[in-house]
Formats: C-alpha cells, sequence, structure tokens
C-alpha cells in the first residue's frame, strides 16, 4: 500500500465502513447479551414466585411507579440526573485506569458541603445554589483526591481507599447532622427534640424546575447532567487532553514515555471523579422536591447504583444516558413496588442480574472462542515511500 492510497477519499471511505460495519464478534456479543437478559428477566420472574408475588402484577407496579403517569416520569427524571453525574465520573476515571468505587461517600461530601455553604451563606437571588453545587463539586473532588495522593505518597490502593473513605464519609455526615454546633437543625421550643438532620436550604439555594405537579416537572439538574455527559463525551473522544487520558489507560508506561505525566493525570480523573459524583450530592440536596435538607441516608444508593450504570455503559459517556434512565425506572418503580409488599431486595437483584447481562458476554465470548489464547496475526506492512521512488527502485 501506498502512501498515495493513505490519502485517497474512496479509500478511506471503504476502511471506515469495513470499521464501521458490525463483526462477527459483535453480533454473537448482542446476541448473547440478548440472551442473558432473558435469563435475568426469567430468574427475577422466579424469585417474585417464591416470594409470594406475581411476576406480572410486579411489573405493572414498576411501570405505574415509573412511566405511567405524570408523576412517575418527574421522579424517574429525577433519578436520571444524579446517576448519570455518577456514572460520568466514573467513565472519565476508568477512561485513564483509574477505578473509584467510593461514589457513594463521594456523594454524600458533596452534600455535607453544600449544606454548609448554602446554610452559612446569606447571598441574594439564585447565585447561592450555584455556590451550593459548586462547593458540592469541590467536596467531592477533594474526598476523592484524598485517595490520590495516599496513592502517590504511600502507594495505597485506589478502589481499597476509595471503598474504605466511603465508611468514614457516612460517619462523617452522621456526625455534622448530630452535632448542634456543625449542621444539626435548629430547636424551635423548649419541649422539641432535634433531629439528626441539617435545617432546610434557603429557597434561592434550590434548583429550579419546570412544570407544576400534578403535570410532569423537569429538573434543572438534569439539563446540567446531559450538559457535562456531552461535554465530557466530546473532551475524550476529541480533545489531546481526552487522548492523553486514554493513552495513559490503555499503556501507562508508553504515555510516560510520549511526555505525559501519568501521575499527575491519573490523580486529576480521580478528582473529576469525586468532583461529579459531589455533584451529584449537590443535586439531591438542592432538588426542590426532596427535603433540602442533609441526612445522612442523602445519597440512597445514587453513587452504587451510578457507578452499576458506568459498568452497563462499558465507560461510555454517551452509552450512560439510556442506561441511567434505565436504572431510574428500576429506582422510581421499585419504590412503588415496595409500597406494595414486596421486599426492596429484590428490586437490586434486579439491577445485579442486569449488569451480569450487560458485563459478562465479552467475557464470556473471549473464553469460549480461543481469544485469549489466539496467536495475534501480524500487522499489514505499509509503505511509506512515496509511488514515484517505488517506481523508479
Amino acid at each position: 500500500m501506498s502512501a498515495a492510497s493513505l490519502t485517497d477519499p474512496s479509500d478511506l471511505g471503504r476502511r471506515l465502513l469495513a470499521r464501521l460495519r458490525p463483526g462477527r464478534r459483535d453480533w454473537m456479543t448482542a446476541g448473547l447479551t440478548l440472551a442473558l437478559i432473558g435469563v435475568a428477566g426469567g430468574v427475577s420472574a422466579l424469585l417474585l414466585t417464591l416470594t409470594g408475588a406475581s411476576p406480572s402484577a410486579s411489573l405493572n407496579a414498576i411501570w405505574t411507579g415509573s412511566l405511567a403517569n405524570a408523576t412517575g416520569w418527574t421522579t424517574t427524571l429525577l433519578n436520571t440526573a444524579p446517576l448519570l453525574l455518577v456514572a460520568v465520573g466514573a467513565c472519565v476515571c476508568a477512561s485513564a485506569g483509574m477505578f473509584n468505587i467510593g461514589q457513594e461517600g463521594q456523594v454524600l461530601i458533596g452534600g455535607l458541603a453544600g449544606a454548609w455553604v448554602g446554610l452559612r451563606l446569606a447571598m441574594p437571588g439564585p447565585m447561592l445554589v450555584v455556590v451550593v453545587l459548586a462547593a458540592a463539586a469541590v467536596g467531592g473532588a477533594a474526598w476523592a483526591a484524598l485517595s490520590a495522593l495516599m496513592l502517590r505518597f504511600r502507594g495505597v490502593n485506589v478502589p481499597v481507599s476509595t471503598l474504605l473513605m466511603t465508611f468514614l464519609a457516612i460517619q462523617l455526615v452522621s456526625f455534622a447532622v448530630s452535632t448542634p454546633w456543625v449542621l444539626q437543625e435548629s430547636v424551635q421550643g423548649a419541649g422539641d427534640i432535634a433531629d439528626a438532620q441539617s435545617n432546610a436550604l434557603p429557597a434561592n439555594a434550590q434548583l429550579a424546575s419546570f412544570g407544576q405537579y400534578p403535570s410532569m416537572q423537569l429538573n434543572t439538574g438534569l439539563f446540567l447532567a446531559l450538559a457535562a455527559t456531552v461535554a465530557v463525551a466530546l473532551l475524550l473522544s476529541r480533545s489531546r487532553w481526552g487522548f492523553k487520558v486514554r493513552m495513559v489507560g490503555l499503556n501507562p508506561r508508553t504515555a510516560k514515555h510520549a511526555g505525559v505525566r501519568v501521575a499527575a493525570l491519573g490523580g486529576l480523573t480521580l478528582a473529576l471523579s469525586g468532583a461529579f459524583a459531589g455533584l451529584a450530592g449537590g443535586l439531591l440536596l438542592a432538588s426542590p422536591v426532596s427535603t433540602n435538607r442533609l441526612q445522612a441516608g442523602l445519597s440512597d444508593n445514587v453513587g452504587w447504583d451510578g457507578l452499576l450504570v458506568a459498568l452497563v455503559a462499558r465507560n461510555r459517556p454517551l452509552a450512560a444516558i439510556p442506561v441511567s434512565f434505565l436504572f431510574a425506572v428500576l429506582r422510581a418503580g421499585g419504590d412503588f413496588l415496595s409500597a406494595t409488599g414486596v421486599p426492596s431486595y429484590l428490586v437490586d437483584i434486579v439491577k445485579a442480574l442486569l449488569v451480569l447481562a450487560f458485563v459478562a458476554p465479552p467475557v464470556l465470548f473471549d473464553l469460549f472462542h480461543g481469544r485469549r489464547g489466539a496467536t495475534p496475526r501480524a500487522a499489514p506492512t505499509v509503505s511509506v515511500v512515496p509511488a514515484k521512488t517505488e517506481a523508479a527502485a
């Protein structure tokens, strides 16, 4: 192949179409994924039957609580935004080969930072909600950056440190909402007992929404999450910074030889992942349909579910959008299903089965089709000698 053929538009178009055309592996992976989704559905129906519930009635309850009416849609979209933010942060981190699994704690710390700023600062107009969300993002980033520092100076494994920091965050938030001089709510009367929660945020520290109950409400946080997802997808795929991030994730040694500061870039992506999780905590705190109070259960497993969304989306930010919506449907419908008497842990089992259905096919394909032990084919030899020189030779 000559250098001229490398720049031939028709040849480039043919090679691009060949790359985009699904191959045998793609079709088999898609088929295996559909089969495993069917198996997950069958196992879920069997578990519901064993617990005395009707699978059809349970499916109808999930539909009713999530998509059947305006209230269900409002709840589903409200759950989509924080899940999407956590998942996008996890995609950024994983692209650089840094595996952050402490999003649950980073969501809590983001809520803690946002509540502290929102209740301590007196600012006019909507500027306060901007400061609350910014403080939440900074709090989550700082919490994740501690794990990066532990890796840099003590060699502590990032998944281990981020996971353990989650339990520390839970205790820290519990202490904050249970201590009067920190963030515990003010007692109104002499006989009143303060609860383990903060005071409600001021009205101008709450996110705006479009629509009014009983009609569907669209929260500003959803548009923020979608904009952040598109921005991250473009940065990772189209920018020089994104190229460096992906290079570090694929081969850090090669990236280091190319002049990339691997440790600094990895620590930055870990902090960015924490910032997105902290911002999700700010959304949960400032949502107009929430209590607008910091509580120990503010995160409500959003961090864990967001991490699962990233796994199912295979660390692709744009793919995380529909997956986040799917998990939001399960969360909204699961809450409605629990009200009918069905154990809430069954919804968690369904989520786990779906994750396995989407994550397992590539691994199984490599295992059963010899990819792991196959001898790699030699790369085709490409000549970069001009055509005239080749002809003269």
